[in-house]
């Protein structure tokens, strides 16, 4: 038994003599080729890295961007429609106005109007409460008739309709006034049509 395990071990010997081994010329050679290919991967996914972080840096920066412009424009939104409703609020019975002051012209004619009797007095002095609730009233809402005669001429206020001279007065001053014009607050309703003095 022991002359047939030498010679299995024989047999192998001579098998493995068979076996051509080559020996690197440089062993330092073996070393450097796996690492050069890993320090190229390495090198590779580092620039791949870098490249998708300079992308994503981009991507938020015009995210950041997007949202300041956003924020910013949702500010002049928000800031807008409060000056909006501040002068819809301000100005809210500019309509009301408007449409009552052909009826207030009617109620001043009315009161220019010379009484002949008692009847027609006591009817004048109805009317002239009427006329005086009412101006009361768009008093409370901020109308206020515009200040005319006697002075000087204002396009934003007066319409001049003629121009006569007149020398009780200086030139380019309110002499006479033919409608009475109105404002809300700051804001005019209808001009005043007036007589300038030329």
């Amino acid at each position: 038994m022991d002359n047939k395990e030498n010679r299995d071990t024989v047999e192998e010997v001579e098998e493995v003599d068979d076996v051509e081994i080559i020996e690197p010329e440089d062993p330092a050679s073996i070393d450097e080729e796996p690492v050069s290919e890993e320090a190229s991967t390495a090198e590779e996914e580092e620039t791949v890295s870098r490249q998708d972080y300079n992308q994503l840096k981009d991507e938020l920066d015009d995210m950041k961007n997007k949202l300041l412009r956003t924020q910013a424009d949702f500010d002049n939104f928000r800031r807008r429609t409060k000056i909006e409703q501040e002068t819809a609020a301000k100005y809210r019975s500019q309509r009301l106005a408007e449409e009552m002051l052909p009826a207030i012209d009617n109620f001043e004619r009315a009161l220019e109007i010379q009484p002949e009797n008692d009847d027609t007095k006591s009817l004048l002095k109805g009317v002239e409460m009427a006329y005086n609730q009412l101006q009361q009233a768009l008093e409370k809402e901020g109308i206020t008739p515009i200040e005319a005669v006697g002075q000087p001429f204002d396009p934003n206020l007066h319409q001049a309709i003629m121009q006569v001279e007149e020398p009780d007065y200086e030139s380019n001053i309110v002499v006479e006034e033919m409608q009475r014009g109105y404002q809300l607050k700051d804001r005019v309703i209808r001009p005043s049509m007036v007589k300038v003095n030329a």
